[in-house]
């Protein structure tokens, strides 16, 4: 048989075009999304989950009015704006209810206390030596400290301390630390010189640094494209790691993520501690955006045993780029990928091409077979988005603005006001009957360090008692494509599940040995069975 040439031209060109188109990520795996509520009058620049099951949730103040007004006809002091720029979410009523914040509490960050109070730091112009506090009741609303920071925060990192207290480092020209609440009067803050040598002129790429609690009472504290074990006691650095291989920026506005990944407890301690990040844009990235031109962002990442005594980076590629992605633990100690871009950096307008799969990484899984890419969003969710999760196994997620005002039409990306849920496939309605549900103890719960007690459970479906684990997760303080004070615990005595009734199970557990490993405060616990969680319970160390 004899073929024409037209034939033999197309196809060149097809073997051509197959050459030269990129490959596809892997089809998606699970994984359902919901719209909560349409609008909750502020874009949620900055979420807090309470021990109340609820949600703070705030964005700036100077950019105008938002779409919520004050309760009462309230206004805000020497101001016209009669508007809200922070609101409490009640998830069980999927409802909002308006607070009022006095001074400007833009791109800050903040500590949920052991006590419950959430306590946050800095911001812009007015606001950048406040600290304020909220506690959840009906009629509840921020109380502020004006002067209660010795230096100006502004993309700062905070994270809870074994004593109670918070730490704050960093921010924009803050190259220093300091702790709230002060041990004295007179204390001030302390200087930090990592935060000088990875701060970049005219971009910086240093701004809220990756910072984690070491289970030997040391902070690990990551800033651009390098880390350090920091002794904030004796403000000294303990250790230098290596620097991640590419040399590329992480750390805003080049932002990717980063997680402690989770910490399993053996006989009271904690064998290996590793750190996990990724996603970010290239070194030109920020100048080239300024410019007209938006680079790739990075598609890979790295892992690192802080613990080893010879830490090494080691590399993995995501199916999908992403900048300013949030990295979140889930119940079942995977990690989910969330929100973001896949060009350009942070910042207003710097941004393309939002990515709207999330990807779920299996940290015990084979390197080859790590991520999962999930059901896609319709809604993009850029700079200025957040994600948090939820005690029943959801992840809220909302904000997403680019624009320095609200900004709904003619532009590229909207702002969004909206409130979704994604509900990863262990809430399938297909595997409800392996789900645990938790009978005792009852919520909001205290256990001490080292304490063991008890947990009653109950599975409609065969258990597999080699299967089953207990987790507990720190709610974290999420803005800016950081989840801070953000941990997953795996209790030790997992394995000595036993049958006491029909459907009824006990399983035996250990609370973390110190403050070190779990700092005293709320967390959330579940018990999960191949890998699906049973919606978490309130309990809190002490």
């Amino acid at each position: 048989m004899t073929f024409p040439f037209p034939f033999f031209r197309h196809l060149l060109f097809l073997l051509l075009l197959l050459l030269h188109t990129p490959p596809r990520p892997a089809a998606a795996s699970g994984g359902t999304w919901s719209l909560l509520l349409p609008s909750v009058g502020i874009s949620a620049m900055h979420m807090q989950l309470l021990p109340t099951d609820r949600v703070v949730i705030y964005d700036r103040t100077d950019f105008g009015t938002s779409n919520i007004s004050l309760p009462d006809g309230k206004c805000r002091p020497n101001s016209t704006d009669c508007s809200a720029h922070s609101v409490e979410y009640n998830i069980a009523c999927n409802s909002v209810r308006p607070l009022m914040v006095l001074t400007n509490i833009w791109c800050s960050s903040g500590t949920l206390m052991p006590d419950g109070t959430l306590v946050q730091t800095g911001g812009w112009n007015d606001g950048d030596h406040v600290v304020r506090m909220y506690n959840s009741c009906d009629e509840c609303d921020w109380v502020e400290i004006p002067s209660g920071l010795s230096q100006q925060r502004w993309y700062a990192t905070n994270h809870l301390l074994p004593d109670g207290r918070q730490i704050i480092i960093g921010g924009r020209q803050s190259f220093n630390y300091e702790f709230y609440p002060k041990s004295s009067p007179t204390e001030t803050d302390f200087s930090l010189m990592f935060l000088v040598q990875t701060n970049e002129p005219d971009v910086e790429n240093n701004l809220y640094p990756f910072v984690f609690l070491n289970t030997d009472g040391n902070i690990f504290i990551y800033a651009n494209y390098r880390g350090i074990l920091f002794d904030y006691v004796r403000s000294k650095v303990v250790r230098t790691f290596p620097a991640i291989p590419g040399g590329d920026p992480r750390n805003y506005p080049s932002t990717g993520s980063a997680v402690l990944l989770p910490l399993r407890i053996v006989q009271g301690n904690v064998g290996s501690v590793e750190v996990l990040v990724c996603g970010g844009a290239p070194r030109e990235a920020y100048k080239n955006a300024n410019d007209g031109k938006f680079d790739k962002a990075l598609d890979s990442c790295g892992r690192i045993q802080i613990s080893d005594p010879d830490p090494q980076w080691v590399m993995e590629t995501m199916p999908l780029a992403r900048v300013m992605g949030d990295m979140l633990l889930l119940p079942n100690g995977d990690v989910l990928i969330i929100n973001g871009a896949s060009a350009g950096v942070a910042g207003w307008e710097l941004a393309r091409d939002p990515v709207l799969s999330p990807v779920i990484y299996g940290p015990d899984k084979p390197i080859d077979a790590r991520f999962e890419v999930q059901t896609p969003s319709t809604t993009a969710r850029v700079y200025h988005s957040t994600a948090i999760l939820l005690r029943d196994g959801r992840v809220l997620v909302g904000g997403s603005n680019p624009h320095d005002k609200y900004e709904f039409s003619n532009v590229l990306y909207p702002t969004d006001l909206s409130l979704e849920a994604f509900s990863p496939a262990y809430l399938d309605p297909g595997v409800s009957g392996l789900r645990p549900n938790i009978i005792s103890p009852k919520g909001n719960t205290l256990v001490r360090h080292g304490e063991r007690f008890t947990i009653l459970f109950q599975v409609s479906c065969p258990l597999d008692v080699n299967l089953v684990k207990v987790t507990m997760v720190a709610p974290a303080f999420n803005t800016h494509s950081f989840s801070m004070n953000q941990r997953l615990l795996i209790l030790e005595g997992g394995n000595t599940t036993v049958v006491v009734g029909k459907s009824r199970y006990e399983v035996g557990v250990v609370a973390p040995s110190s403050g070190n490993i779990a700092p005293a405060g709320n967390y959330i616990l579940f018990v999960v069975h191949q890998e699906i969680p049973s919606e978490g319970i309130w309990v809190r160390i002490h």
